[in-house]
This record gives C-alpha cells, structure tokens and sequence, in this order.
C-alpha cells in the first residue's frame, strides 16, 4: 500500500488530470470486447446538490444514467435540518471498461449524508479497467457525510478510483472508505490484480492533503499488501478522513479513543488508530480487520463521535436494505 501525504505545501495543480494514472495506461489501451468504453450502461453519471432552506436542507438537483438510480430522499438523519440520499445500482457491479462520474455539491449552510445502499462489486476483468471520478464541494458552514457502504474486490478486479473534496470557508466533510479485496466468504483474498484510490482535499487556501492507498498483488511496482507496514495478517482496510481546517483540537485524541474501543467486545477485532492530517485539515482514522463488518463498526464510531464533534447529532445507524 502506497501512501502520499503531502505536508505544508499548500501548492498544487488544482486541475484534475483526464489521463489515467501510469499504473492504468496499459490497461486503456486494451479493447473492451462487449460494450465499449463510453457506451451506454459504461459512462454512469451522476449529480446531486443539495441547499439549505427554510425547512432545512432539501436536494434541488438530482441526476443519474445506469448504473446510477435515485428513488428520492429519506429524512431520517438525526441532524434535524439534514438530508440524506443512498445511491442505488440496478445492475450487477462495475464491470471491465465502466467508467463514473459522481458529483456532490452541498451548499451554504446545508447537511447532507450520501451513501449507497449496498456494497460496490468490482468484478472480475480480462481487459480494460474500471474507474470513477468523484467530485465533492460543500460551500460555506455546509457539511457533507460520504460514506459509501464496502468496495468489493472480485478476482482480476482493475479499479481506479480519484475522489476531489473541495471545502469553502467553514465547511466540513466525513469522507468514509472500506475495501474487501474479495470474496472472502468463499477463500477468495487478494486475488484482484491492481487497485488505486486517491483522494485530495482543497480550501480556498490550496492543497489541504492527498492520500493514495494503492494495492496490486503479486506486483513488482507496490508492495505485497501481506506485508508487515501494510496490511499484516489482516484483510480488509478502511479510512475516514474527516475534514475540517483548524477545527481539531482535541478531536484527533477523541477519535483515536473511539476507532481503538469499538470492537473490544468483539469476536474480530479490528485494530485502528486516529492521526491529524497535514496543514491542519482534521483527521484520519484507519483500521485493518478479517471482517468487513468490525472494520465498518470501528469507522462508524470515529464517524459518531466526529459528528457530535462538528454538527452537534450523531452518525446515522440501521440497516439499508
């Protein structure tokens, strides 16, 4: 696992590069046998913004094309003036050539939380890859939860993910992550061949931070994830980035308390800790487990305690489907 975290430098290209990362080029190159890249089914897009009004926050704008679906809002947040959508896929998984484009803007003053409603398969490739581009921006006092349920690696898996956060004055994001490289119910663990997952987070400063995990098993160019400094003898990785400029204080030690209690109790623990990212910008917490579901539980307290922190209610909890 590859990891780049810029410290004070607050420069940076702020434009987002459309060729793929050198590690991907290969694979652009090659043919999709079945349908194309950019055909119809291939190129999901998908928009939503949300504004803050009287009633509270209300989503205004609403887009998708498969394999994106909307069916609406739910308003059950425990953030009273919050809105919340899950993002629902009406197709099997991310299949070789796909390729999405995901856009969240969160306007002044407004909450939203935006997940899906069930985990992403990234399925087995021959050819090509699949990638998605994320583009977040929360406007001033505005606050974002993204937490997607857990990306699944199926065997061959080639996943290219580049998530952007950019935050106004005063705003905050939650920006939750958790991979299982396979389908472990049935033996199957690091049998994909390469995934990248880049996030970098702007202010009206300049670069706040840029995080790469970046796996490919049995690789030259990345170390074997079993490795210890990697992921050791266990499976499955999660991150949450919790984003907030010159907001931590204390937050980074009430984190770290929150990531490494969650699954005492547990028969599976997971083992996670909490640390202040560069130039100020809030925290990350990381956690390693055998189980998507310690792993998910160990980043959904950080996430609790994170919320009461900076919006004053708690994580949503409860089952999706």
């Amino acid at each position: 696992m590859a990891t780049d975290t810029p410290g004070d430098n607050r420069a940076g290209d702020p434009d987002a590069e459309d060729a793929p990362h050198p590690a991907f080029v290969g694979y652009a190159a090659e043919p999709v046998p079945q349908a194309a890249v950019g055909s119809p089914g291939k190129d999901g897009v998908l928009e939503l913004r949300f504004e803050s009004g009287a009633d509270g926050t209300a989503l205004v704008h609403d887009y998708a094309t498969v394999p994106f679906h909307i069916s609406g809002t739910l308003g059950h947040d425990p953030h009273p003036a919050a809105e919340t959508v899950f993002v629902q896929s009406p197709t099997g998984g991310v299949a070789q050539g796909d390729r999405h484009d995901v856009t969240v803007d969160v306007g002044v003053n407004a909450v939203a939380h935006v997940s899906t409603q069930s985990a992403t398969k990234v399925q087995t490739m021959r050819d090509n890859y699949a990638g998605a581009e994320t583009q977040l921006s929360v406007a001033v006092d505005g606050h974002l939860d993204y937490v997607p349920e857990p990306t699944i690696l199926h065997e061959g898996a080639r996943y290219h993910a580049n998530l952007d956060l950019d935050l106004a004055q005063g705003a905050t994001a939650v920006i939750g992550e958790v991979v299982v490289p396979g389908r472990l119910a049935r033996g199957e663990r690091f049998d994909f061949e390469r995934y990248l997952s880049r996030v970098r987070a702007t202010d009206p400063d300049g670069l706040l931070f840029e995080d790469a995990t970046h796996l490919a098993p049995g690789a030259a160019d990345t170390p074997t994830p079993g490795a210890a400094g990697v992921m050791g003898e266990f499976t499955v990785y999660g991150t949450l980035f919790v984003v907030a400029p010159g907001r931590d204080g204390d937050l980074s030690d009430a984190l770290h308390e929150a990531v490494t209690t969650a699954n005492e109790a547990a028969p599976h623990d997971a083992r996670g800790g909490a640390t202040r990212l560069p130039n100020d910008a809030g925290v990350a917490v990381r956690a390693l487990g055998d189980r998507a579901e310690t792993v998910s539980a160990a980043l959904h307290a950080a996430w609790d305690t994170a919320r009461r922190n900076l919006i004053d209610a708690p994580a949503p909890s409860g089952r999706k489907y």
